[in-house]
């Protein structure tokens, strides 16, 4: 293995590292400061910020944990919520939130769904005796533990550096019960917290007084799945640089119009009747796999995203043997 299969890795084309800086620069980077420009979003909630937390907070996916004052505090006074404040040596003005239990994951849970990505990335070897359909199914898996230990990992990695508690980005979204749970709080929160401001308030603002607050509630919802699809189409564009398809954009369109009338007729219903909850589960699920298969994994398929991947993760297990080989003389003499 060359060391220039392992350097492409590294490439703004690769699929990892182009993907990623893709959803953190291109998108939320650039949100975030648009927001700031309007004196809103996770930029502004700090007037006194250092340049280099305003730095971390604008390109990485991090939520900072907020707690509403409530009484004047003193070193390790306990407020009503069960949050408690501690002096940092790291945190900026002397202080860092620290949460209550049952926030943040173990770690146990993020290695059990590390060692259960590595087993979905073995099985890749045997895609021929595979069915296709099953092998999508096998992509939601590695999609969903690929994001949550990856922004696990940033948010540890600025937990310990800048001494900030940050809030969780995913919320076991196969527990889902509708789709305003799954979306709204459980999949993927950074973006969630950020379309908020940028895309649903905004039309929600404008709209209601030209046609009511019903209907500018589901153009504003339908306005925020708009934006959502055109930045996935972005990254997509980015992990396979090929002419988006539209399959992207058409797949959030439909969950936007769904979601808008599960809304309305949550409302209409008014909790007289509704599914058992296990039920609830299957069909959110259910629904979301299923046009995930039309709709999203097509044009992920078609980019070539997985034969790539599969690629740098074999350029990064040789160079990992070859450094072994390299270092094992030295240990073991």
């Amino acid at each position: 293995m060359e060391d220039g299969e392992m350097q492409n890795v590294m490439k703004l084309t690769s699929v990892h590292f182009g993907g990623m800086t893709s959803f953190l620069i291109a998108w939320l980077a650039n949100f975030k400061l648009l927001l700031f420009a309007f004196g809103k979003g996770p930029l502004c909630l700090d007037p006194e910020i250092s340049f280099g937390r305003f730095i971390c907070v604008a390109c990485f996916p991090i939520k900072i944990t907020q707690i509403p004052p409530q009484k004047p505090y003193q070193n390790g006074h306990r407020h009503g919520n069960g949050a408690q404040i501690s002096h940092s040596k790291n945190g900026q003005d002397g202080r860092k939130i620290v949460s209550k239990k049952g926030n943040h994951k173990s770690f146990l849970n993020y290695a059990t769904k590390g060692l259960l990505l590595a087993m979905l990335i073995a099985t890749y070897d045997y895609t021929d005796s595979i069915h296709p359909k099953i092998m999508w199914l096998l992509y939601c898996f590695h999609i969903y533990f690929f994001l949550e230990i990856f922004l696990a990992m940033v948010a540890y990695m600025v937990r310990i550096l800048l001494g900030l508690e940050l809030e969780p980005q995913f919320n076991d979204p196969y527990l889902s019960t509708s789709l305003q749970d799954f979306w709204g709080r459980r999949w993927n929160l950074m973006v969630t917290s950020i379309l908020r401001p940028i895309a649903y308030e905004p039309i929600l603002n404008t709209c209601k007084n030209l046609i009511g607050v019903k209907l500018a509630q589901g153009m504003a919802i339908l306005g925020t799945f708009v934006v959502s699809a055109l930045m996935h189409e972005l990254v997509f564009y980015h992990l396979g640089r090929v002419r988006p398809t539209g399959e992207i954009t058409w797949f959030f369109l439909l969950h936007g119009v769904c979601l808008t009338a599960e809304i309305a007729l949550k409302k209409a219903v008014n909790g007289r009747w509704q599914f058992p909850r296990p039920m609830q589960t299957i069909l959110t699920i259910g629904f979301v796999i299923a046009t995930g298969f039309w709709l999203f994994f097509p044009p992920f398929v078609g980019c070539k995203a997985v034969d790539r991947a599969m690629e740098e993760y074999a350029a990064v297990r040789e160079y990992l043997k070859k450094a072994a080989r390299a270092v094992s003389p030295w240990l073991f003499q």
